[in-house]
């Protein structure tokens, strides 16, 4: 029995490229609800960006940011509760901003519960946070001026994420989580989606084996491996492909034949 659905959205359930979703998957979230399923976007994006992206029915989700990070429940954005928050050590969160911002052509993205924090970055950068993925974005002049926990730290560079995964792998690898979250970005956090799916069931009682997960990117890994039943889009890394039978190249198709059928699709 399906009770909760997690889904990633960057090459899952919104293809590369694009900015808007499918309209259909709003409806498909309302008869979900309807038979007692909820549904839950998990990303690295922020609560306030998911939550835009998901602008009809997103008072009725619940969401795993921040890879992991941060869980929010259902409601309005102003009064969504915090089911669960994994915090990073100030001191080595600190070094880690510093090596990134010596890293020649990548930016850095400090992120907060709900605000990504920018620092000696371009305008263009902070144009594109804010206004292209619709964060709440703060400019800073040293990252010892946040006040708040930091939860995730993102290196972004247009060369591709093995240019600061090979120049910081070797020294953080074993600090923070490392893992690739889409062509250009590299996510360090102590959680994981696979954190945030075990803490979500426990916040609501749903055993692991009732959770449906679609992913694409390693990033996924956790959380397709900790849920009952896990889709990897068809589109994923061939060495990702390896571990997990059950293979999609649409969600909403997935989706609409549990709806239909009560059941899911062969793998």
């Amino acid at each position: 029995m399906i009770q909760l659905i997690v889904s990633d959205i960057d090459g899952t359930l919104l293809p590369y490229g694009q900015k808007q979703l499918d309209p259909s998957i709003f409806s498909l979230i309302h008869r979900l609800s309807q038979q007692g399923i909820r549904f839950c976007p998990a990303s690295g994006r922020q609560f306030h960006s998911l939550r835009r992206l998901f602008g009809p029915v997103q008072d009725e989700l619940y969401y795993v940011c921040e890879n992991g990070a941060i869980l929010y429940g259902s409601g309005p954005e102003e009064f969504a509760p915090v089911l669960g928050k994994t915090v990073m050590d100030h001191a080595p969160a600190m070094e880690l901003i510093r090596n990134i911002l010596a890293l020649e052509g990548s930016e850095v993205l400090i992120s907060g519960a709900n605000r990504s924090y920018l620092c000696q970055c371009d305008e263009s950068f902070v144009t594109r946070m804010r206004d292209g993925t619709g964060n709440h974005v703060q400019v800073v002049r040293d990252p010892e001026e946040i006040e708040e926990d930091i939860i995730k730290i993102s290196a972004c560079c247009p060369e591709g994420a093995s240019v600061p995964e090979k120049a910081l792998g070797g020294k953080w690898s074993g600090v923070f989580r490392m893992a690739v979250a889409g062509a250009e970005w590299l996510d360090f956090t102590l959680a994981d989606k696979g954190v945030g799916l075990r803490q979500l069931c426990g916040a609501l009682n749903i055993p692991l084996e009732n959770t449906l997960a679609f992913g694409d990117n390693w990033n996924d890994l956790p959380m397709l491996e900790a849920a009952g039943h896990p889709y990897l889009m068809a589109s994923a890394d061939p060495r990702l492909a390896k571990r997990f039978s059950c293979q999609c190249t649409n969600v909403p198709a997935v989706l609409e034949h549990l709806l239909e059928t009560g059941r899911l699709p062969g793998c």
